[in-house]
């Protein structure tokens, strides 16, 4: 294995990282209607679990409430019953076509949690992006003990992984701060 190849994998495991971290946040609930939280909900449709993306339009009328139009009316009670046995905290109300959330505005102790879960998230994330670091080096390591790396070259290659390493946090710290914004504004 060369420096690329460890390089790449770094990379391929920070990616993962990153991309779990932006899937989670955007399951984060802040009063603004978003229908990524409904990304986890199934619906019994005809014996099968389906995800209600995969039998609904989404539509955003105003900036709390959440439109959804079934496209099987049938399945329209399955859908709304999905939703309320789910833990995403709101009722949906139906008007026999379109099923409609309404997302209310969270408390000021209510958007604290939801800040202090982010954070949560985002060393979680962190923690890994470290992790492939350290992976990375440990190889790094391993090539020179072997004698296929010099000295030299062992210290710029732990300069560039660094680099990456940190230009990564400062992404993580960059989206924690964007949802932390939207979550704590009125």
């Amino acid at each position: 294995m060369d420096y690329n190849e460890i390089k790449d994998t770094m990379k391929q495991d920070i990616d993962k990282a990153l991309n779990y971290l932006g899937n989670e946040l955007s399951y984060i609930r802040a009063g603004r209607a978003n229908q990524h939280i409904l990304d986890k909900v199934m619906v019994d449709y005809y014996g099968t679990p389906t995800p209600i993306n995969q039998m609904a339009n989404f539509s955003i009328p105003e900036a709390r409430t959440l439109c959804i139009s079934v496209w099987d009316q049938s399945a329209l009670k399955s859908v709304v019953k999905a939703i309320q046995e789910s833990d995403i905290g709101i009722n949906p109300t139906d008007d026999g076509k379109v099923i409609r959330l309404n997302f209310p505005q969270p408390s000021e102790e209510r958007r604290k949690e939801l800040v202090k879960q982010t954070k949560q998230l985002g060393e979680t994330t962190k923690v890994n992006i470290r992790n492939a670091r350290r992976d990375a080096l440990e190889m790094l390591k391993t090539l020179k003990k072997n004698g296929e790396l010099s000295e030299d070259e062992l210290a710029d290659y732990e300069k560039d992984i660094q680099k990456i390493i940190d230009n990564n946090i400062a992404e993580v710290d960059r989206m924690l701060a964007d949802k932390e914004k939207e979550i704590m504004e009125i």
